[in-house]
């Protein structure tokens, strides 16, 4: 790892077009971000309804702003279910439990907006109506997956090290070792690469929401001397520009200050802007919904590819008719670091159809609450990580 990082950024190309040496950066956000309060709160009522109905079909969407949840989307299922009750839980779980806060488990009012799906969509999803007897896509659209061996867990690195920064934060605060450390806060990291090898970091961003009786330096010193060189691990250097709180200041957080809604940190919840993205969102949506469940699936053969050898960086495209089984087009890329031909020929042993993709993956099970915060890749816990 090179210890050698240029004074400013702007001294750096801009893209690698013309150099191999660049600096690229990703985003990561907490779990008591507005948007994340949002995902986490849709994931637990879709694992609530799992967890009685594994057949059931969720399409559930979150808002949440001062002391209201507003829950909205497409729920058919056999299960009863206590929407309020699971929201209180999922906000009291993610730490903000202040009643002097306008947002809080206690005194939050929940409206709901909740309709049954659309008996069109269920004509083709559902095996029994679907015209080839067969459970078909819940939408339209493109899915991408992917993996490489920058890290362990063959994911690229900003994103990796962006997730541990946040992880760490509520790590800290949950234990109680740092008591002004609130639940909203964001991370940004910028790596500098030689080619397509990451060769140091060379810049840290850290904004997190704190008591009002905290200083800006002693946030500033326990993000340089506690939680980076903890979280960032090898890849720590005393030459890292550090960005902390930048404002000066962050007290006010989370949905009491700022609107959340489900769906708005795609490029946190996947590869950190390193990969392409289809645009569908993750959070709320049961495994018949092929943003979430085909998306998934890329990610275990992209994986599968770079694992064997096949090459160092694999992305698989995927694309979908509303009702049809078989998707409409499968695609690789192995970026110039293998046989794109052999893995190719590897991808084509796959079977991309959305029940195929349910088995084989174990998608009925209520697991979505453990993806919502900190990436849904990269996991090992994970069944499309295994």
């Amino acid at each position: 790892m090179s210890s050698t990082i240029p004074e400013a950024n702007l001294d750096l190309p801009l893209s690698p077009a013309n150099t191999s040496t660049f600096v690229f950066s990703s985003e990561s956000v907490s779990e008591g971000h507005p948007d994340k309060v949002c995902d986490f709160i849709a994931d637990s009522i879709l694992d609530a309804y799992l967890s009685e109905d594994p057949r059931a079909r969720v399409a559930c969407e979150v808002l949440c702003k001062g002391d209201t949840v507003v829950l909205g989307g497409e729920i058919s299922s056999t299960a009863k279910m206590n929407h309020e009750g699971v929201v209180r839980e999922a906000i009291r779980q993610i730490g903000y439990t202040d009643k002097g806060s306008d947002f809080n488990d206690e005194n939050v009012r929940v409206l709901q907006l909740i309709s049954t799906q659309s008996s069109d969509i269920a004509l083709g999803v559902d095996t029994a109506t679907n015209a080839h007897k067969e459970q078909g896509a819940g939408d339209q659209g493109i899915m991408f997956g992917f993996a490489c061996k920058e890290t362990p867990e063959l994911m690229p690195l900003p994103i990796s090290l962006a997730h541990r920064l946040t992880k760490g934060l509520a790590e800290d605060r949950r234990a109680g070792k740092f008591s002004w450390i609130c639940p909203d806060a964001k991370s940004q990291v910028s790596v500098l690469y030689e080619g397509t090898s990451p060769v140091a970091v060379t810049d840290v961003l850290v904004s997190t929401q704190h008591a009002a009786n905290i200083g800006q330096e002693e946030i500033t010193s326990y993000v340089r001397k506690e939680l980076a060189p903890r979280a960032l691990g090898r890849w720590f250097n005393r030459e890292i520009r550090f960005h902390v709180n930048p404002t000066g200041s962050f007290v006010l957080g989370g949905p009491a200050a700022d609107c959340g809604v489900t769906g708005r940190k795609i490029i946190a919840d996947t590869y950190g802007g390193a990969a392409h993205h289809g645009g569908g969102a993750f959070s709320g949506k049961d495994p018949s919904k092929v943003d979430r469940s085909a998306a998934y699936f890329c990610r275990y053969v992209a994986r599968q590819i770079v694992e064997l050898g096949l090459a160092a960086k694999a992305e698989i495209q995927v694309a979908y008719a509303i009702g049809v089984a078989e998707p409409v087009s499968v695609k690789v890329e192995t970026f110039g670091t293998g046989d794109f031909r052999e893995a190719g020929e590897f991808v084509r042993t796959f079977d991309f159809r959305p029940a195929a993709i349910i088995e084989r993956l174990r998608l009925l099970q209520p697991i979505y609450r453990q993806t919502t915060n900190y990436g849904h890749f990269g996991k090992r816990d994970l069944p499309w990580e295994n």
